[in-house]
């Protein structure tokens, strides 16, 4: 029973641990946080007034129902380096965020200590030869600071902010590799489908070789022809190899995207008119500042410097520091919680630099230069995203057009070159006019299906800048937000 006595006084620095901790964080000096205007314009131009899906119920597994496809990019999520190093940032300040939550509390730790010391006869006040020992056991915290002004919840929210701010960053990295593998798997197929062209041509122009040496050989025509014939089937032969370096670089690059091997033989019979993407509806400038998480990125980052100067501002304001020790202490080790043997320290201080050289006037100026920096990256963030959307919509209205004039080029084109073939059967027109006929054809071909291409990488592009995809990447990280558990 004795040496529980000795421990009735713990409920009491309990206690006065818990006031304190009621009492710091009860002030704030971060100024009032507000939202920057948009710095752009309140519509798009050109405006699509057609029904469309709302990008944000829109997931990437939904917009792009390509099996294929959707296998290649949740190879990519799962693998990229880049997005994997994004992912570590995330893990990486959500430690900062908890190392700097922790130091709104104060750090208790148990200790046991034995001293033992000896004393000359000179220096002993007894005129002898001592030796003593104290052994002592108790809990104890130092250097606690009790947050009355709000500087360590500052730093706390500033480092909250943070990690929201990387999390974000982490779910727009992950929009922009699905746009990136989407758009490079969509080039891949373009290439599929020019060198299908380009050696269906090549066959043709073989056998129109093989026929023309035929009549040289006979004396049905001259050899001038002969050599343009030979002519359209190097032209044909060398595009189509240039169209299979291409796609194999293509190929590599996509590899690199997915951050391990991937099997995607080319496709000899390409769906050329299939278009499985969805007309969107790309709403107002506004709803990009929910949807796109750069923008939600730029802004926690300006919520982060807006603490950071209530903590700087804190600083000019006197620093509160506890330490204290509950515990036993006695010069025997049986005696050690023995009755009487009670020791505790109660030591508060406070301290106020009274000269630092301007240390704290330019660390505050610094907060809120750095607050000025990060309203500006705010709104330039805006106004890309802005930009992101015109000019995807701009590239969607114009390459409707193109694709439609490519479309008639190219049927135009081989109209005229069958009517060229025609009249140079019948003796009415030189092979010259074959020769521009053809090669035109080859040309229109391979506009058409670069153009149609180039039409559904603006759809991507669109889907991308509009934030689409983004609830797909949502992760806890809101769930820190309320404070009520450490990470």
């Amino acid at each position: 029973m004795n040496r529980l006595a000795n421990f009735r006084s713990t409920p009491c620095l309990l206690a006065m641990t818990t006031v304190a901790i009621v009492l710091s964080g009860c002030a704030s000096m971060a100024p009032p946080y507000e939202l920057p205007a948009l710095p752009v314009s309140p519509a798009y131009a050109p405006a699509f007034t057609q029904d469309g899906a709302s990008v944000a119920a829109i997931g990437w597994r939904d917009y792009f129902t390509d099996p294929q496809l959707q296998a290649l990019i949740q190879l990519a999520l799962d693998n990229n380096r880049d997005l994997r190093s994004a992912v570590l940032r995330v893990e990486e300040a959500r430690a900062t965020y908890g190392i700097q939550r922790a130091e709104r509390f104060p750090t208790i730790a148990a200790r046991a200590s034995e001293d033992r010391s000896r004393t000359p006869a000179d220096l002993s006040p007894t005129g002898k030869m001592l030796i003593a020992s104290q052994y002592q056991v108790g809990l104890g915290m130092a250097g606690w600071e009790i947050d009355f002004w709000g500087r360590v919840r500052s730093l706390q929210d500033a480092a909250l902010e943070s990690y929201l701010a990387s999390d974000a960053a982490r779910r727009a990295a992950s929009i922009a590799l699905v746009a990136q593998v989407v758009n490079g798997y969509l080039t891949l197929r373009e290439f599929d489908e020019r060198i299908a062209l380009a050696r269906q041509t090549t066959a043709c122009r073989e056998e129109s070789l093989r026929i023309f040496t035929r009549r040289v050989e006979v004396g049905s025509t001259s050899r001038l022809n002969l050599t343009q014939v030979q002519t359209l089937l190097t032209q044909a032969q060398a595009l189509g190899a240039q169209l299979e370096q291409a796609r194999a670089a293509q190929f590599n690059a996509l590899t690199l995207l997915a951050g391990t091997p991937i099997k995607l033989p080319p496709v000899q019979h390409p769906d050329d008119e299939h278009n499985p993407l969805r007309e969107l509806r790309p709403g107002l400038p506004s709803d990009l500042l929910i949807a796109r998480p750069d923008i939600v990125a730029a802004e926690h980052q300006l919520k982060a410097a807006n603490a950071n100067i209530g903590a700087a501002r804190a600083a000019f304001f006197p620093r509160i520091a506890l330490t204290s020790s509950l515990g036993t202490a006695s010069a025997e080790l049986d005696g050690l919680f023995a009755s009487g043997s009670r020791a505790w320290i109660f030591s508060p201080s406070i301290s106020l630099p009274i000269f630092d050289g301007g240390r704290r006037h330019n660390n505050l100026s610094l907060a809120e230069t750095r607050r000025d920096l990060a309203v500006a990256h705010y709104e330039k963030t805006v106004q890309i995203a802005f930009r992101d959307v015109a000019d995807a919509l701009s590239a969607r209205l114009w390459l409707l057009r193109q694709v439609a004039i490519a479309r008639t080029a190219l049927t135009t084109q081989s109209e005229r070159a069958r009517l060229a073939q025609l009249r140079y059967d019948n003796g009415a027109s030189a092979f010259l006019d074959v020769l521009d006929a053809q090669r035109d054809l080859l040309a229109a071909e391979q506009q058409f299906v670069q153009t149609r291409r180039a039409l559904q990488s603006s759809q991507v592009s669109l889907y991308a800048a509009l934030g689409g995809g983004a609830m797909d990447f949502v992760s806890t990280a809101a769930n820190h937000t309320q404070g009520t558990s450490a990470p």
